[in-house]
């Protein structure tokens, strides 16, 4: 079999038809025919059960597919990789940010896209579990996220980690100064950002736990322009990363720093899949994120 061929099966298989995957390839039927029979005859077993125009994927077929997607991209990813090292800096930076972003993101790609002029983007936002899956599935080639999380497939490089802010309404004055310990917060009524279980809400619950402290959990919001908007009518308060605080200068919420002694911090990285070659563009982009964030918090 060669990647022609394995081509031909990647669209009779997700086209379900071999009509159908003819007119995909534009090419007639017959001959498509034909190259389906000469794999199964090659590989001495069937890879389709045939029942009038339709059929279903064998079990073998199944397999076959699962390794010629591979094969393809990996073709694809070679062709790629050749034409960028022949023709210079090409290609397209596919990233995932987290949904509370990262405080000074937007003045590095400014200054990546005067670097690599020729440089288009694919940027998705979401939570850090979600942005995983989409590196898991090359959706995107990177993804800078919020720890913890289970990390195992992924190569990780530690960006920073961030201090957390209690956030009230600007008109409360409950809390003097620019500080508070968790112990102060005993009987407020929080609502969190991101999800239970996630990352940020994790760290502030057992950020808790290790002080024998109950919060008041009112519930958790993933959307942070809505949260901002429930803080600043004093419908509840709640407790974010400094970026989140540095991101919305202009809702009227006070923003007073968690004590260091809680250490309760939001560590910060960039991940990528292990074993996986890296496109020109997010090469460079990696190692911009290495010199400017070296030794200082990003935006800082």
């Amino acid at each position: 079999m060669d990647i022609r061929q394995l081509r031909y099966f990647i669209a009779i298989v997700e086209e379900g038809r071999i009509s159908a995957a003819a007119e995909k390839l534009h090419m007639s039927q017959p001959p498509l025919s034909q190259q389906l029979k000469a794999m199964e005859e090659e590989l001495g077993l069937q890879l389709v059960e045939r029942s009038g125009k339709n059929f279903e994927v064998t079990e073998a077929g199944k397999s076959l597919y699962k390794y010629a997607l591979q094969l393809t991209q990996l073709m694809e990813e070679a062709k790629t990789e050749v034409k960028e090292v022949g023709n210079g800096v090409n290609g397209k930076l596919k990233i995932g940010i987290n949904t509370f972003s990262v405080a000074g993101l937007s003045g590095m790609l400014h200054r990546f896209q005067k670097q690599y002029p020729k440089v288009t983007y694919k940027i998705q936002q979401n939570e850090s579990a979600h942005l995983c899956n989409l590196v898991k599935e090359r959706s995107i080639e990177l993804a800078i996220i919020r720890l913890p999380l289970e990390l195992s497939p992924f190569s990780v490089l530690h960006l920073f980690a961030e201090p957390f802010y209690f956030i009230t309404s600007s008109q409360s004055t409950q809390w003097p100064g620019d500080e508070v310990s968790l112990a102060d917060l005993g009987d407020v009524p929080l609502i969190l950002p991101s999800t239970e279980g996630l990352g940020v809400y994790y760290l502030i619950v057992e950020a808790f736990s290790r002080f024998r402290l109950n919060p008041n959990l009112m519930g958790e919001c993933s959307d942070i322009t809505l949260l901002m908007d429930l803080v600043s009518s004093g419908f509840c308060c709640s407790i974010v990363p400094e970026t989140m605080v540095a991101r919305h200068p202009g809702y009227p919420v006070r923003a007073r720093r968690i004590s260091p002694a809680a250490e309760l911090y939001s560590p910060v990285g960039v991940i990528r899949l292990k074993n996986h070659r890296l496109s020109k563009a997010a090469h460079n982009f990696v190692e911009l994120l290495k010199s400017e964030t070296a030794g200082q918090a990003m935006g800082k």
